[in-house]
């Protein structure tokens, strides 16, 4: 009896019990990251007042953590302290280092997520100086182990270099009266000249240097690097990166106006307007008498003289429409060759290269076998080797992409002749003008249709202009359109009662005026004088259906959209 209890009480401690509640299994605790950083680079990076890390850095590697689920505790310090820390292995990575090619030796970068522009600061009664050059034989202060003091110290430039231990002690020596000029990174510099109220300092020079700006480890601590370069990609992808951007690095914030200031703005900038105001509006009304006056004696004469004006205007305007179409025509050709030469140099090198990868896969899986992940492009080879492929497909399809709409331009614009007219798929012309619109498709609905009947008979007529009238239709229902809400529909069918094929394009805009529906084919009417419109549009549309025996028809209600009704009838010989 007592031997059985002995070996239950030994199963009893050996078996795992349950887990109590709100403790984690022992295999899911993740182990808690060392970051590093600089204890006073603000915006970057600093400790605030409470003694808690802020910066634009820190809420980024926030972030970072919680999308990719990792466990990360802040260490900020001096920022000599921070390298050697890492080196020693008392941080793991840090948040914010600039590249350069001595810092690669000894370490492991990300894709940068800032680009740091560096300054040059002077006394406001010292000379400025405009480049690192013109700080040849000066005391030139820097805050030490920074990318600067590298830079420096390699170019020998200055006569002397002052080293302090932050960004902020730099900027005090000089405002001090001590030496000649600072070099600090352009927004660390503004920000903590605001906030130590350094009024006696100014920026004699920026974009002195530009540094890329991100991540950094050990070398060799690639696994780590992998996953912070990940998740910053998806930051950057949710467009999180830039809220957290904008808010840390975007334009420092003016400081209010003061009544005061206001009233005097107002005194100097509103009275004066005022006063020309009623100004105006006195001479405004004067004139309106006498021009009312002068149109009672000039009614009869203008009336007269209407017709006549109207009539010249018309040709006026055909020869100005046919002119344009000429030089958009030599203009389309012109561009059309410039695009397709780097496009033809797309559409060759790209399968070259795709080959070129696909024969060196072989030798990447080798390595890949043998050493394990390592980074191809900043991003981890396990990865990229799925995603170049699918990357080099895109941009050749891409190439190609350009080279059709750039044959489409010069198919639209080139010169149109009515008396030529062949067999024509009416499908074809369609689908080619709304490829020509897809744009402004694309910007004014997100709700259009098309549907396409699959008995349609040829037709003859020459289908670069009737592209044209598909074109215009498509464009105005895109004008009449409030907002992206509101839908098109295009419908294309054949109606074999009449021997015709009908095309239909109904738009939910604000509808046509009953009273303008017997007018939308005129020369020059138009709704839209005010935008632009010219009036001519429609009317051109109208002239090329009636050169194809077919028929242009218009219905509406305001307010419910509109619907326009193209009719071309079928050619005889071509059904037969």
């Amino acid at each position: 009896m007592g031997i059985h209890l002995t070996v239950i009480l030994l199963l009893t401690l050996l078996v795992p019990g349950p887990a109590l509640p709100g403790e984690a299994p022992v295999a899911d605790i993740q182990p808690v990251i060392v970051v590093g950083g600089d204890r006073d680079y603000p915006p970057y990076e600093f400790v605030d007042k409470s003694g808690r890390p802020a910066g634009f850095n820190v809420e980024l590697t926030r972030a970072i953590s919680r999308v990719m689920g990792l466990q990360v505790t802040f260490r900020m310090g001096g920022w000599k302290e921070m390298r050697d820390d890492l080196q020693a292995g008392r941080v793991e990575i840090l948040q914010g280092i600039s590249f350069s090619e001595a810092r690669s030796r000894s370490m492991e970068f990300s894709p940068p997520h800032s680009i740091v522009s560096h300054a040059i600061f002077s006394r406001r009664d010292s000379p400025l100086a405009r480049s690192l050059d013109e700080l040849k034989g000066k005391e030139v202060i820097v805050f030490q182990s920074g990318i600067m003091h590298d830079l420096l110290a390699e170019k020998g430039v200055a006569r002397r270099l002052i080293l302090t231990e932050t960004p902020a002690d730099a900027l005090r020596l000089l405002a001090s009266g001590k030496h000649d000029y600072a070099v600090v990174a352009a927004l660390p510099g503004t920000y903590l000249i605001r906030e130590l109220n350094l009024s006696n300092l100014v920026m004699s020079a920026t974009g002195v240097a530009f540094y890329p700006y991100g991540y950094g480890v050990k070398k060799g601590n690639y696994e780590l690097l992998a996953r912070f370069s990940e998740g910053l990609a998806i930051l950057k992808k949710t467009g999180e990166f830039q809220q957290i951007h904008d808010r840390w690095l975007g334009v420092l914030e003016q400081q209010p106006l003061s009544w005061r200031e206001v009233a005097r703005s107002a005194a100097v900038v509103v009275v004066p307007l005022l006063l020309i105001l009623c100004a105006t509006l006195l001479w405004s009304r004067s004139l309106r008498r006498q021009v009312a006056l002068r149109t009672d004696s000039l009614a009869r004469e203008v009336e007269e003289r209407e017709r006549a004006v109207e009539e010249l205007r018309l040709n006026q305007a055909q020869l100005l429409q046919a002119d344009k179409m000429k030089t958009l025509g030599i203009l389309v050709s012109g561009v059309a060759h410039e695009i397709n030469n780097p496009t033809g140099l797309l559409l060759l090198n790209l399968p070259i290269l795709r080959e070129v990868y696909r024969d060196a896969v072989e030798l990447l899986e080798e390595r890949y076998r043998e050493q394990g992940d390592f980074p191809l492009g900043g991003i981890p080879y396990s990865r990229m080797r799925d995603e170049v492929p699918i990357m080099l497909d895109e941009t050749l399809e891409g190439a190609r992409r350009i080279k059709r709409i750039v044959e489409e331009l010069r198919e639209f614009a080139r010169p149109d002749d009515a008396a030529v007219k062949e067999p024509m798929d009416l499908t074809a012309v369609v689908k080619g003008a709304l490829r020509l619109v897809e744009p402004t498709l694309r910007k004014a609905t997100s709700r259009f249709t098309a549907r396409y009947a699959d008995d349609l008979p040829k037709l003859r007529g020459n289908p670069y202009r009737i592209e044209q009238v598909v074109v215009n239709l498509i464009v105005n229902a895109c004008q009449a359109l409030p907002d992206p809400e509101r839908g098109i529909a295009l419908e294309l069918r054949h109606d074999r009662e009449t021997g015709s094929v009908i095309l239909e394009l109904r738009d939910e805009g604000r509808g046509i005026r009953a009273a303008d529906l017997p007018h939308l084919t005129d020369p020059f009417f138009t709704t839209k004088r005010e935008s632009g419109g010219t009036g001519l549009g429609l009317s051109i549309s109208a002239g090329i259906v009636k050169e194809h025996g077919g028929s242009l028809s218009f219905s509406s209600e305001p307010g419910c959209g509109a619907t326009v009704t193209l009719t071309l009838p079928v050619s005889e010989e071509l059904s037969a």
